[in-house]
């Protein structure tokens, strides 16, 4: 059986399951391509952003433009001056933000993997009702053509409605986990930035303008070296 035999044998009921997994498919690429930890807290920004601030300057525009942890790590530093509380709020406060984001499409994703079951039973259940109409007629036993068909969009609206759930709740338990997994990362790396600054003796210097990381890196190499001495 052809897709277009499917679609015609399942009845009106494959039109909301066509588009149903047409919007799942579209959830799942974008997700898979929005969700990727390297993109959202990559690895070893909340060590460079101690090392900076060690170094005595931090460059928000260039760590809010970074990563959406560096806009976390980037709020809280605004803070820095007002006590670590203050900037463990504002680590908390923006990461929330960044984590209704990452959760962005997940609700219609669940919606999707819970309502085509039933769209597909309502099709089974369509189906039956036609085929035991034709069952009762005086002459069903002659229309077995309309007997198979309802058998058909009994059968058919059932596969239908399960081969999208499957894979879209499949996918929405994945991206959960994946949420939850860069959440406690993001924590992990804020954690680190707010245990270094109580432990932080020296000024630290908060850049607002749009300065190139490229630019800023070294300039703060040239720091490190010894007086009158160049890099080694």
């Amino acid at each position: 059986m052809t897709l277009m035999e499917a679609l015609i044998a399942g009845g009106w009921l494959m039109l909301p399951l066509l588009g149903c997994s047409l919007v799942a498919v579209v959830i799942v690429v974008e997700r898979l391509w929005a969700l990727r930890a390297g993109r959202i807290a990559p690895r070893g920004l909340g060590e460079e952003v101690c090392s900076l601030a060690a170094r005595g300057q931090v460059n928000l525009y260039w760590l809010e433009s970074h990563s959406p942890l560096g806009g976390v790590l980037a709020a809280g530093l605004r803070n820095a001056r007002l006590g670590h509380e203050q900037v463990r709020a504002r680590f908390q406060e923006a990461a929330t933000a960044v984590v209704h984001d990452m959760e962005r499409f997940l609700s219609p994703l669940g919606t999707i993997a819970s309502i085509t079951p039933l769209l597909g039973l309502l099709g089974t259940v369509v189906g039956m009702i036609e085929v035991f109409a034709v069952l009762v007629s005086s002459d069903g036993g002659e229309r077995a053509a309309e007997l198979a068909g309802g058998i058909s969009q009994a059968l058919v609206t059932t596969a239908a409605g399960l081969t999208v759930a499957i894979p879209a709740l499949m996918f929405h338990r994945y991206f959960q986990r994946r949420v939850e997994d860069i959440t406690v990362h993001i924590e992990e790396q804020a954690g680190q930035v707010v245990e270094f600054l109580a432990h932080h003796q020296g000024q630290l210097t908060l850049a607002e303008r749009h300065e190139p990381a490229t630019e800023a890196r070294p300039r703060a190499a040239d720091e490190r070296s010894p007086a009158g001495g160049g890099r080694p």
